[in-house]
């Protein structure tokens, strides 16, 4: 919200400075994002006048001027407008002032040979508005010499941030009450007179959408002129960021930023039969003011007549019901619209304005009559012409809403014991209505007071929040118990061992792109698809981590990083069955481009390959509790993936709790990045739970009172069969002897049969109560044999 000090003063009366307006404005909670001083934007900016203007020695299009711009010796200037003569009053930019339009610093130049000492502007070059066909041309009476600003009167410009809660304050009077309640001023009365009808109105206006539309008046302005708005409303609206268009547009523009409340006009020669607010029928379109084209639907409130519809109701008028320059008869409406519906339209058409921001949020529905009489009294004193009868179609909501408040709260619930009297002094100046039992009657602006504990939030936020006094919390004796939950401590761990081992952390959007988000699919019931996105890159929860740290890996190699170790531990969103949310803890790791740079050492760079993308995972899984002696590897890690250097890590055939490899080379497309890259993604909600009780503290360490043994075995095994597997049941052919197993060697080659390779196998043996005898050992080896012979291994040695 973009308002002027000077639009501002109309409504308030106050001498306060600039900063002090601006640290008011944050204390009671409208934040002042800037402060925009065109004094600034125009210095080097001078009223100045033609002397002479003689024709260009050198160009037939172009002028030299002498002109006295109040500083001694008069300038010769060189100016190419057409309106630019001897004697005329205009704007000149000395030398070393910065043209607003497009940030060109003015300097001393020769021109076709002729020196020029600055440059006469035009309304376009200094932002003032699009006429570009000539230079400004001022009053005669203009002071020769002022600055441009200062003669304007430019002054400055405050964009204060709006919480949804406060639709009072979309408007400037609405600002100027709560500044003068916090004592900054006085609001200044502003009544509107309400404005007779001079004839029947002669368009039927109507409501047949009781629910979407509840109340709907309007009157016909006959007789008008449209030209140009006053400058006083042109220079409001600039400050506001609106363009001017014309004066009856102007003015409906002015009501909604001064008071919150919008309206709009339509031309009475563009409307046939009567104008109703109903529903939109199915099939209709709109042409809207945007010169988009809208398909409406039933559920959507519009403004239309018997030629069809002219209006998106509360959000945007249609291009064919327009004012224009040529406009005579308008018809001014101003309704009542349903918050709720407002909201569903614009998001369904995705289509934004200022009108949809205010109505969605709430307006006063008892400022009906009072805005249109305000509408009324600036068309006739602006345009002219002759008001009609008012139509008044059904009736906004009245029920006045009442809250029962005891002042005691303040103290209790706020903090700060404030004086009943205050309090009754700072809710009757924000427009409450306070009886002696202190029931309030909260004013219709206010659609965000619900009950006791928002009028005292009020009554703080105007007394002061920074008198609410800092009291420290109770806190019970002793030594505090843990308040992480079970999951948040999971988290920490594995994110402090992915740290531990190099990687590093980075924290992505959990929205995707479509694409990419369909790249990484997991076939789960389908995407959730946000209905009103932040952006349209922005509009898919994400399936999976992968896909945010490949395009961070992607930001990262474009700037040159040679070697990449990201990490994310975070949240998938998958569509569980019958359509339900399913959010996953997850950890996704990319391993991108040198794994270790050349040098003399080393030799050549070395390349991150799937195997290391699967021991982080195995890492993680160990940090997170995952018995990962008993994971198997198998494949199918998706399509993402190279299909010959990928896998899963599992617990049994169904369930996956990690993915490792390098990325399909088609995945990597889709991302533009150009170089192998090895990532995983391990899923910390598959791992399954510990047994038995939770215990904090882990079982003493007791060293064994005996030497382990070793023992090496080696085995002629199917060229198929994964080291993985034979390590694995091994592991398992006596578990209470032993303790570890570890590959060694795999050997293809002069020896070993064709189809079949040779793995040898350290195995660790941990007596317990006595050491082993011979026969212990060797009982244990047939163990062993054994157990690799169920998955066709021979004994080598």
């Amino acid at each position: 919200m973009k308002f002027s000090l000077s639009w501002l003063k109309y409504f308030l009366d106050t001498d306060a400075s600039i900063e002090a307006i601006s640290d008011k404005l944050n204390a009671i909670g409208l934040e002042v994002e800037g402060i925009e001083d065109p004094s600034v934007r125009l210095a080097g900016f001078r009223v100045a006048k033609v002397l002479k203007a003689e024709k260009h020695p050198n160009a037939d299009k172009l002028q030299v001027l002498s002109v006295d711009a109040g500083i001694g010796e008069p300038l010769q200037v060189v100016c190419g407008a057409s309106n630019a003569r001897a004697g005329m009053v205009g704007v000149l930019g000395l030398a070393g002032a910065i043209v607003p339009s497009n940030g060109m610093a003015l300097k001393q130049a020769a021109l076709r040979g002729v020196e020029s000492n600055g440059m006469m502007c035009s309304s376009r070059e200094l932002e003032l508005g699009d006429d570009h066909d000539g230079i400004i041309e001022l009053p005669e009476g203009a002071p020769v010499g002022r600055g441009f600003a200062e003669y304007r009167g430019a002054d400055p410009v405050f964009d204060i941030a709006i919480t949804p809660n406060r639709p009072d304050c979309m408007g400037v009077f609405g600002i100027a009450r709560d500044l003068a309640a916090a004592g900054l001023g006085t609001l200044k009365p502003f009544v509107a007179e309400p404005v007779a009808g001079k004839f029947p109105c002669p368009v039927e206006i109507r409501t047949d959408d009781s629910e979407g539309c509840p109340a709907f008046y309007g009157r016909v302005i006959r007789g008008l002129s449209n030209g140009q708005s006053p400058e006083w409303m042109r220079q409001r609206l600039e400050a506001a960021g609106q363009r001017p268009i014309s004066a009856v547009v102007d003015i409906t523009n002015y009501v909604m930023l001064a008071f919150g409340r919008p309206a709009h006009a339509y031309d009475c020669a563009k409307l046939s039969g009567a104008v109703v607010a109903r529903r939109a029928r199915d099939g209709e379109t709109v042409l809207a003011l945007n010169e988009n084209e809208y398909a409406l639907g039933g559920e959507m409130t519009v403004i239309a007549d018997d030629s069809g519809v002219h209006d998106i109701a509360g959000i945007m008028g249609g291009a064919d019901s327009g004012c224009s320059q040529s406009t005579t008869d308008v018809l001014l409406e101003i309704a009542f619209f349903d918050p709720e519906c407002i909201a569903a339209t614009g998001r369904k058409l995705n289509l934004t304005s200022d009108a949809r921001q205010r109505f969605e949020r709430g307006v006063d529905p008892a400022f009906l009559d009072a805005g249109l009489d305000i509408l009324t009294d600036l068309i006739l004193r602006i345009c002219g012409g002759e008001a009609s009868e008012v139509i008044r179609a059904g009736a906004p909501p009245a029920e006045p809403k009442i809250v029962s408040y005891d002042p005691a709260l303040a103290g209790t619930l706020g903090g700060v014991d404030v004086p009943g009297s205050e309090q009754k002094r700072i809710l009757s100046e924000l427009g409450f209505a306070v009886a002696d039992d202190w029931s309030v009657m909260v004013p219709g602006w206010r659609p965000d007071i619900d009950g006791a504990a928002d009028i005292v939030e009020e009554v703080i936020r105007i007394h002061g929040l920074d008198k609410v006094a800092s009291v420290p919390l109770p806190r019970a004796d002793g030594v505090a118990q843990p308040t992480a939950t079970p999951v948040q401590r999971l988290e920490r761990r594995v994110r402090r061992a992915a740290a531990a081992r190099g990687l590093n952390e980075a924290v992505t959007w959990s929205f995707l792109p479509q694409a990419d988000a369909d790249a990484f699919a997991e076939g789960n019931g389908g995407l959730w698809v946000l209905a009103n996105p932040i952006s349209e890159d922005m509009k898919v929860m994400r399936p999976s981590l992968l896909p945010g740290l490949l395009a961070a890996a992607k930001r990262n190699v474009d700037r040159s990083a040679q070697g990449l170790r990201l990490f994310e531990v975070g949240r998938r969103y998958l569509r569980g069955e019958g359509g339900a949310s399913d959010e996953r803890l997850a950890v996704g790791l990319v391993l991108a481009g040198e794994k270790s740079s050349r040098g003399w050492a080393t030799g050549k760079a070395v390349q991150f390959d799937a195997y290391d993308a699967k021991a982080e995972a195995l890492a993680l899984l160990a940090e997170a509790g995952a018995p990962v002696g008993s994971v198997q590897v198998m494949g199918e890690a998706g399509p993402q993936f190279h299909p010959g250097q990928s896998g899963t890590l599992r617990l049994g055939p169904k369930n996956v709790l990690a993915r490792f490899g390098m990325l399909n080379p088609a995945t990597l497309m889709r991302f533009d990045i150009d170089m192998p890259v090895a990532a995983a993604e391990v899923f910390l909600d598959a791992i399954p739970g510990k047994r038995g009780a939770a215990s904090f503290a882990r079982a003493p360490y007791t060293p064994p009172a005996l030497q382990a043994v070793t023992r090496d075995f080696a085995f002629l095994v199917p060229e198929e069969l994964r080291a993985g597997d034979l390590v694995r049941v091994i592991g398992g052919a006596d578990k209470a002897n032993i303790v570890a197993v570890s590959l060694f060697d795999d050997f293809r080659g002069s020896g070993v049969p064709d189809g079949q390779k040779s793995l040898a196998v350290e195995v660790t043996l941990q007596p317990a109560e006595k050491s082993y005898t011979e026969e212990d050992l060797k009982v244990i080896a047939d163990k062993v044999t054994v157990a690799a012979t169920k998955l066709g291994a021979v004994l080598r040695a």
